[in-house]
């Protein structure tokens, strides 16, 4: 074995694995290409969410650490020339492995405890209240801020008689329909609505 592998430009191989791996880490993390988003946390790396979720041991962040800390032990002590090709072979997938385990821990037991599923209750908009960040022209489209969940959120806005809004008004959400928040003012609504309770409660005293 040892002679078969004299052959081989081990420097390159470790070289190319270490800068591999260091490279895709880092193109996964800022562009999101295992889908993992900082703040709201969303793991698609084998892992499955909330409520029994769990991690695969082998998933892409895993091998990509995997990769990195194999290539770069195996660079250094292949460099320095004082162990055997075998040798150095060998200690570098343990490293590779101790790399993964790691990484693995700290998603296992640090980040997925803390990963949590939306249901359809924690996104539901109806009876929002929020405000205008866009005005809504006549029977136009505006933008509405509104805080969901502990997140400012934003959403496409109509008036629901198809009237025109300013910005900076507070709405309430009335229905959701294709992508779009059918709202009211909400002192309209609120003063609509309190003046329904008084003519019920005037219509029952009678």
């Amino acid at each position: 074995m040892n002679a078969m592998m004299q052959g081989w430009d081990w420097n390159a191989i470790y070289l190319v694995c270490f800068g591999a791996g260091l490279a895709l880490s880092f193109i996964a993390f800022f562009a999101g290409g295992l889908h993992l988003h900082v703040g709201h946390f969303h793991l698609h790396a084998g892992a499955k969410g909330a409520h029994g979720s769990h991690s695969s041991p082998i998933n892409g962040f895993t091998l990509l650490a995997f990769l990195c800390w194999f290539g770069g032990t195996g660079y250094l002590l292949h460099h320095a020339n004082v162990l055997g090709a075998t040798v150095v072979l060998l200690l570098s997938a343990l490293s590779g492995i101790a790399g993964a385990a790691l990484v693995f821990w700290f998603l296992a037991g640090v980040l997925m405890p803390h990963e949590r599923t939306l249901e359809a209750a924690d996104t539901e908009i109806t009876g929002v209240v929020g405000r205008l960040s866009c005005k809504i022209r006549k029977h136009g489209v505006g933008e509405m801020l509104y805080e969901q969940n502990g997140a400012r959120r934003s959403a496409a806005v109509r008036s629901e008689d198809g009237l025109a809004i300013e910005r900076g008004t507070e709405v309430i959400v009335m229905r959701f329909a294709n992508g779009i928040a059918y709202v009211r003012r909400w002192d309209e609504f609120e003063h609509g609505l309190l003046g329904e309770q008084v003519s019920q409660q005037k219509g029952s005293g009678q």
